[in-house]
């Protein structure tokens, strides 16, 4: 199995990065900022999803294709930034209140779909496992699949809980902007704008 000091230098590793500022932790933010802490929750669900989908493709060497094939590389790209669009759409076409004076909200199968694709649908993260993993498994320790199954048991638990903590403490902020009616009309536009935002990241960025 992983010696003791490779799986705490790998902790380390894991929580530098889950506290470095990126796609899904803006994402994970702008939609408890919308829509309260349970949908933060319930999308942090769905970005998990992600990240585990491609610490799995990284385990079995899947995400080599799209190192090893710009055309693969680049339809994962364009697909990622297409779905985006179409969620930054509907936010803000679904800005409006309902009836009542209640915003409309996203469901918990739109929140949990719309967070595991915009996971998955990121070819950035899929090349970035490929070369972080590596490093720390051995296949003088023991099952390479069984020592990749604990690395990324730990990586989502490291990502998860701190992400956890951004939800819940923008959703301590939330309860600000909810004493201010403007905020209602505006969240939506926000959070299309953000959508678009990721869209537009994948659109220009290059492997």
């Amino acid at each position: 199995m992983i010696p003791l000091d490779t799986w705490l230098l790998f902790v380390a590793a894991s929580i530098a990065l889950a506290a470095t500022p990126g796609p899904n932790q803006v994402y994970l933010v702008s939609r408890t900022l919308v829509q309260g802490r349970a949908a933060g929750l319930v999308s942090l669900a769905g970005t998990s999803t992600g990240l585990a989908f491609h610490i799995a493709a990284a385990a079995a060497r899947l995400s080599a294709v799209l190192a090893a094939v710009p055309a693969a590389y680049d339809a994962v790209r364009w697909a990622g930034a297409a779905y985006l669009l179409l969620v930054a759409w509907q936010a803000w076409r679904t800005r409006a209140p309902t009836r009542g004076g209640v915003p409309q909200r996203a469901s918990p199968a739109a929140l949990y779909r719309d967070g595991a694709l915009t996971g998955i649908l990121n070819p950035k993260v899929a090349l970035f496992q490929l070369a972080f993993f590596p490093q720390f498994v051995d296949p003088a320790q023991g099952s390479v699949l069984a020592q990749g199954a604990v690395l990324g048991a730990t990586q989502l638990a490291v990502v998860g809980a701190y992400d956890a903590l951004l939800i819940i403490a923008a959703g301590s902020v939330r309860g600000w902007f909810g004493d201010r009616p403007a905020w209602a009309a505006w969240s939506r536009r926000v959070l299309a704008g953000v959508f678009v935002l990721l869209a537009a990241r994948l659109v220009v960025d290059e492997r």
